[in-house]
Formats: C-alpha cells, structure tokens, sequence
C-alpha cells in the first residue's frame, strides 16, 4: 500500500428485499471548494444469506473480517438491484438478508487533518440497513429509497496525542435555486398564479438487468420520452426517486408529485401508533431531503391505503397535518381507491387524486361504460369535498405486438380504446375542476411472478426497454394538443437561473 493512504473498511448489510444502492455523493450535496466526494460506485464483494438460520451473519460476525474470509461472494455492481443481476434462480425472489462490503482507499488528507469531517452517505438501501466500518456498527436506518449518512471522522483518522487547536471549519457547496409559488383553489391548482393541468405518467424506477439500480443513460432517455410524449408533470409512484431525477426534472421544468413509501395500508391493524410514528418519520426524511426542489408541487403521503376505514381517517390526518407543519408553501394528497361517501382521510387533502381502471379490474372488456362511470366518478367527488381532481391512474395491460378487432383485453388496440374513452370525460371535467391525469404506466415494470403478470406489469405505454405501444402515439397527439391549448406546457415550473429547458 502506497504511503500516505489509509483503508476503510465498511460493510453494509443486512439489507431487506430488493436492493436498490446509490453510495454516491448525491446530487443534493455537490462537490465544492470545501468539500471532496470519493464515490462508491463500482463492484462490491456480495452475500446472501440462504441458511435456516437468517441470523447466521451476526452470530458469525461477518462484519468483523472481510466478508471472503467467512464464505463464498460475489460480485456485485452498486447501484443496482442484486436480483436482476445473478443467474442464480435463488436471488430472483429472494426475501432475507444480503451483506454487501467494499474496501475503501482514502487520501492522506482525508485522515492526517483532524480538522476534515469525514461522512459516508449511504443514497438508498432498501429496506433496512446497518453499515459497519472497520468493524464497528456506525449507523441503522429503516426505509428504503431515502439517504442516510454518518461522521465516520473517528473511525477513519489517525488520532494523535498532542493537542491540537482547531478553528472554525469553513463548508459551503452551492445549489440551483427555483422560485415558484404553489396554490389551490376549489377548482384549480395555480403554478405561479396560473391554472397549471397536469399532464403526464406515473412512473418506476425499474429497467432490464439494472432493476431499480440509478442509471445515467437510462434517465436521460426517459426525459427524452417525457418530451416525445408532451408530458409536463410525473408523480413518484409509491417512492421517492433519486435525487438526480428531482434534479433532471429541475432542469427540464417537469413537475412532480413527490410520494413517500406509504403503499400497503391495506388492513386496519396497520393503522395503529407505531406506523403513524414511523410514517410521520419518514415524511420528514422526503421533505428534509426534497423541500428545495421548485419541479416539486406536491406531497404525496400514501397510495391506495385502505381509506373507509374509522381508524385510517384519524392516521391519514395526523400524517397530512404533520406534512403541512413541515413544509406549508406546498400542498398535501395521497391516493385514493375508496368510494367517495366512505373515505375518511378526503377531508383533509388540497387535491383529491383518485385511481379508477374501469373496464379493466371490473366490467372487464366492456368499454362501452367507461364514460358513464367516469362521470359519476368525477361527478360524486367533487359534489362533495368541492376540491380539484387529478385523475392519478388509470390504464389497462397491454402486450406488445398482440392485435385484435373488435378490441380484446391485453391487445394494444384495447389500451388504446380504453384511454380514448376516459378522454372523452376528462376533456369535459378538466374545464371545470379535474387539473391533471397521469397514466398508469410510462413504462412496463417487472413484478413479483403471478397468475395476472406475464413477466411484470403490462400496463405502460413503452416496454420495460422503452419502446412504444400504440397508445404512445394516442398520448403523444393528446399531450401536445393539449400543451398547445395552454401555451407554457413546461416553462412555468421551471428554474428561472437554470439554462432554457430543452422541453420549452
């Protein structure tokens, strides 16, 4: 080893179900004058634990010497998700503990000046995780998709004796600032005092052998698709995403719907006083982590949870009344599947945003009622909680390449006969007080294996490899007419001291 250079030695794991890593610095927190970023990125050596006995690691202490001293690895790249990426039929579906561990080289400076603050910054690891370094538990975190960091300062550098006297630390690094105001009315929603419609997709952080894993080359041809299609807005369906999409959609004026990883209320022993604590943790996570981000309009604090339940009324208020605290100036949803008379946690959002797949989870194949019970559907809510209404999902499966006339469920002319019918009524109401529709979905997604997913999720308007459907093009001619109709699809989102948006 090279003079002047010491090792690092961390181990993170275990990590729960998928694994999602971002070890980079994060775009939120760029390099300065006064700070350096030792990225992560790269192959990590990798274990999963398939024994009877999930304990094994810690029993063992794997995390005392290097993992290749107690057993097999592998390597794995980070980011990523460790399920795409090995032929092993054992990981696929894998649901336990995997161990992750890199050895670090780190700069003489970085570990002779006690006056440099030393931090890991983990960008997301799904869904709990502890992170050793040199041996020593550093930190925990429970949450998937969200950062988490330790001063490592103390575990890194050399310690002398002698005392030394150090003075203030200087620390700055800069961001990209948007200036923006968000507001509501009973029938519209107003980006800087203009009535704003969103038009746009519900997307996944999901693609071929990569999973949920960050891509460079991937986002940017997802924006490049957002502008082919004319979409102006996207919400971060079940998740937050990565700080570099927030930042892209900065860049583009696209604007966001940012949702939290509230997705699984579906029973009313979930409701109770240790989830609303958890929920309400993690709400400040994705506001701390995103409040400066101008492309994000609005929080979302849960999907489909189960909302005509007495108990969920008291803990989506809670959740909605604590998001408000954290942040004021933007305001608060979630996303409903409940009927509009039985919902309790309606009350208390700004937007009501709703899921509906008529003719596809009910009536299946009969296309002829989309429109009656569409209108009834916008109809009923807005008679009674008198605010706007984005229409948050909607769609049906489709595999590519499958034709049939009359249309047949699954055919690419059945998508695209159900997407015309709910245009028919969404071009009534969004005249009124409907203010967006996001389709469900931009992009096919892989799924856990069933008898109702063949290879995933069928529903986007691309493939999982980006290529489009024909209801593409249906919503390609749709969005761009629609921008026209309003003369500033992208440019009231976006930053003002940022570069002209390719989108505008």
């Amino acid at each position: 080893m090279a003079r002047g250079l010491a090792v690092a030695w961390a181990v993170l794991g275990p990590l729960l179900w998928g694994c999602a890593l971002a070890l980079q610095g994060g775009m939120l927190y760029p390099e300065s004058p006064s700070r350096e970023r030792k990225e992560l990125d790269g192959l990590w050596s990798f274990r999963a634990d398939f024994s009877d006995n999930r304990r094994r690691g810690f029993e063992e202490q794997w995390y005392r010497r290097p993992l290749r001293e107690s057993g097999p690895t592998l390597d794995m790249p980070v980011p990523s998700s460790f399920n795409d990426i090995s032929q092993d039929w054992r990981l696929r579906h894998f649901v336990g503990w995997v161990w992750y561990e890199r050895e670090v080289i780190l700069p003489e400076r970085w570990t002779q000046d006690l006056s440099t603050r030393v931090v890991l910054r983990i960008g997301s690891a799904h869904a709990y995780a502890i992170v050793w370094v040199n041996g020593v538990d550093t930190l925990e975190h429970e949450g998937g998709y969200l950062p988490f960091e330790a001063d490592i300062s103390n575990l890194v550098q050399v310690r002398l004796t002698a005392q030394m006297s150090l003075g203030p630390v200087s620390d700055f690094y800069t961001l990209p600032v948007g200036i923006r105001t968000v507001a509501v009315t009973e029938s519209q929603f107003l980006i800087n005092g203009k009535p704003f419609y969103f038009h746009g997709v519900n997307k996944h952080e999901d693609a071929d052998i990569r999973g949920k894993g960050f891509d460079w080359p991937l986002l940017v041809k997802d924006f490049n698709l957002l502008r082919w299609l004319g979409a102006n807005a996207f919400r971060t369906s079940h998740y937050p995403y990565a700080e570099e999409v927030l930042q892209m959609c900065d860049r583009y004026g696209i604007v966001v719907i940012d949702e939290c990883p509230g997705v699984g209320l579906a029973l009313p022993q979930f409701f109770n006083n240790v989830s609303l604590q958890n929920h309400m943790r993690v709400m400040e996570e994705v506001v701390r982590r995103d409040k400066n981000h101008p492309a994000v309009v609005m929080w979302s604090v849960a999907n489909e949870p189960a909302s005509h339940l007495e108990s969920a009324g008291y803990y989506l208020k809670m959740v909605i009344t604590h998001t408000k605290a954290l942040d004021p100036s933007r305001p608060v949803t979630f996303v409903t599947n409940s009927n509009y008379a039985a919902d309790k946690g309606a009350p208390y959002v700004d937007v009501i945003c709703l899921n509906s797949y008529y003719s596809w989870y009910h009536d299946y194949g009969h296309l002829e009622l989309i429109q009656q019970q569409l209108t009834t559907q916008f109809e009923s809510w807005y008679k009674t909680y008198q605010k706007p209404i984005i229409q948050s999902e909607y769609g049906a499966e489709t595999i590519v390449g499958f034709h049939q006339d009359p249309p047949l469920m699954f055919t690419e002319e059945y998508q695209k006969s159900l997407l015309e019918q709910y245009h028919v009524v969404l071009d009534q109401k969004r005249r009124k007080y409907v203010v967006g529709e996001l389709i469900w979905n931009f992009a096919d997604f892989m799924t856990e294996q069933s008898p109702t997913r063949v290879l995933g999720n069928k529903k986007g308007v691309f493939t999982r490899q980006r290529q489009p459907k024909s209801a593409a093009f249906l919503l390609r001619e749709r969005y761009w007419k629609i921008a026209n109709e309003t003369r500033y699809p992208y440019s009231i989102a976006k930053s003002q001291c940022l570069e002209n948006s390719p989108f505008t």
